[in-house]
């Protein structure tokens, strides 16, 4: 299966912990999400914790889906980690990082990902996933920028293919849900 990692990052004026401050949040991520997506959280009185379910509603090429992520890792103020426990992938595991650096702080993205349905799965993010996901993306730095009171300087979203999974590599993966980060190694054949 072939596995895709996104990445993005953005450096911001606003310290380490106001940055950390909008992600910790859940709800803000409406806020950071296109419009076009119809994002909704489907919960109440969420707070950002390890073990944190949330489920969402998202509408995509106008047919609604749900989707419900796991906080897996949560090291506040420097990462926390998003595992896609049920929805439109096979896997999704996004790790949000923050670093301090002088003047402010680095807001980066990175997303490990793989489709279903294999060939046709490969044809569908050649021809609209990973142009969508890279609008999304881009949009979201924007709105991240905007929140935080203005961006330094960015590097914006890219897409590329890593090593594939092994069928029992994402298996054992996805039933351990681990919170570790997600080595392209981790994954391989």
């Amino acid at each position: 299966m072939r596995c895709y990692l996104l990445r993005c990052e953005l450096k911001t004026t606003a310290s380490l912990d106001d940055a950390f401050r909008v992600f910790e949040n859940p709800y803000n991520l409406a806020a950071i999400t296109p419009p076009w997506l119809d994002f909704k959280i489907l919960d109440k009185g969420l707070e950002m914790k390890q073990g944190l379910v949330i489920n969402y509603r998202i509408r995509w090429q106008g047919l609604p889906m749900r989707w419900q992520t796991i906080i897996t890792d949560y090291q506040p103020p420097y990462r926390f980690v998003d595992f896609q426990s049920k929805g439109p992938y096979v896997l999704w595991h996004h790790t949000h990082l923050f670093q301090p650096v002088a003047n402010g702080t680095i807001v980066a993205d990175e997303v490990r990902y793989v489709l279903p349905l294999g060939p046709l799965g490969a044809l569908a993010h050649k021809w609209m996933v990973k142009n969508q996901l890279l609008e999304i993306f881009r949009y979201r730095q924007s709105k991240i920028g905007e929140m935080l009171g203005g961006v330094i300087e960015s590097r914006p979203p890219t897409i590329e293919e890593t090593s594939p999974v092994s069928k029992e590599k994402l298996a054992d993966y996805r039933a351990h849900q681990s919170h570790r980060p997600a080595p392209d190694q981790q994954f391989a054949k």
